[in-house]
């Protein structure tokens, strides 16, 4: 009889356990499965250009819940994340170039990216080459997880034109 209480309880602890897993939405009760329907993957390319360390970080936390749920509900994602315009300067190494008051924020953006950059569902991460020259920083001082690119426009044409779609968040 012990025995059968103590398997109980640890069946209850391994229930709950992989529910406190699945993100909040689950948690919630609620699900994607209609706009899902017979959709095995999804491809997605995203702009993000917010030079605001937490707005980023916000935006990234999120972006890789998304990731996470899809491939929970049984969807394969294929993310693509651009960053430009002011983004630029919270993904590199130079500190000089992060205001003092956002070098915390740039340091947990870098974690956060070299994390998804191992995550399954993460096809690449790119830098605009145009927006380093345009924000004075230099393609040798972005993060390593993100590779440079020459014109993140032109890569979200062409990811777009390969059936990704685009979300500026």
């Amino acid at each position: 009889m012990k025995k059968t209480v103590i398997r109980g309880l640890l069946f209850a602890a391994a229930v709950t356990t992989a529910v406190s897993f699945t993100g909040a939405a689950f948690a919630a009760g609620y699900d994607d499965q209609e706009a899902l329907a017979g959709l095995k993957e999804v491809k997605v390319a995203f702009d993000l250009t917010a030079g605001d360390p937490k707005a980023l970080l916000g935006r990234l936390n999120i972006i890789d819940e998304t990731r996470q749920s899809l491939i929970q509900q049984g969807v394969t994602p294929h993310f693509v994340l651009t960053f430009r315009g002011p983004a630029t300067r919270l993904i590199q190494t130079d500190q000089s170039k992060i205001k003092p008051e956002d070098r915390e924020g740039a340091a947990k953006i870098a974690a956060k990216l070299a994390e998804m950059r191992r995550a399954k569902g993460v096809d690449n991460l790119e830098q605009c080459a145009v927006a380093v020259r345009e924000q004075g920083t230099k393609p040798e001082d972005v993060v390593p997880s993100v590779k440079v690119v020459g014109n993140a426009w032109i890569s979200l044409m062409a990811y777009q034109a390969k059936g990704y779609a685009y979300i500026a968040p």
